[in-house]
């Protein structure tokens, strides 16, 4: 999940402590803070199991994220107890949303040519399958996107991307180290929240239709024929 602001979240050391001390007394097993960059700060549980999660501020955005979550839905109620706390922690009014996110990340162990994958898997745009074709015409790069509206006014977008982490230099030498091919599905509203909304409740919006989206198109259309191409490698 991340909250992205029009004004700049305080950079007190009083008002950050606090807000990361609010968000521990919630999630006990949170015990690593520290700092990546100035103005940004990061509070995350032990990442030996597998498992953990995490909660950030940078300048001007709010970042919280589970890795292997135990359910879609024990992941969704961290993030509404990070969008609780932001109005009152970090002051940050309904006006001040730049735009409201949630992303579902989906990661496949592969050792081999990603683009090799996708290429099969997913195809690639009628308009360029004849460059593929070329001689010494190996694909480097193969990572489609769609993006598009989920309402009228075009503030509610949803987009689907890919993240290949074959390199040139394991296609011209044919060694590869197991990766991972990543596939990720956002669905974010712009602009400042209406009076009637909350950032909660924006979100159990936003992160319902993620849930749609993922059940009712990118399992069977995406995710599906990925993991069978890569089972039959």
């Amino acid at each position: 999940m991340n909250l992205s602001t029009e004004m700049s979240l305080p950079q007190t050391r009083e008002s950050v402590l606090h807000y990361f001390e609010q968000v521990r007394r919630r999630y006990p097993s949170m015990v690593n803070f520290y700092s990546r960059e100035p103005n940004e700060f990061v509070l995350e549980e032990e990442k030996d199991n597998g498992t953990y999660r995490w909660v950030g501020t940078e300048t001007k955005r709010v970042n919280s994220g589970v890795v292997n979550p135990e359910s879609y839905d024990s992941a969704c109620q961290q993030h509404r107890a990070v969008l609780d706390l932001v109005p009152y922690e970090l002051s940050v009014s309904p006006l001040d949303c730049e735009s409201l996110s949630v992303m579902l990340g989906f990661d496949f162990a592969y050792k081999g040519n990603h683009n090799e994958i996708l290429t099969e898997a997913i195809g690639i745009a009628p308009g360029l399958e004849k460059f593929a074709n070329l001689p010494y015409g190996k694909v480097l790069s193969n990572e489609p996107a769609i993006q598009f509206s989920l309402d009228e006014e075009c503030r509610t977008q949803c987009r689907i991307g890919f993240e290949s982490r074959t390199n040139a230099y394991q296609i011209r030498t044919g060694e590869f180290t197991e990766d991972q091919l990543s596939v990720y599905l956002t669905v974010r509203r712009y602009d400042s929240l209406a009076p009637t909304e909350t950032y909660v409740s924006e979100f159990d919006r936003l992160s319902s239709l993620c849930r749609d989206l993922v059940d009712e198109y990118l399992i069977e259309s995406v995710l599906q024929p990925l993991q069978k191409t890569i089972s039959l490698r």
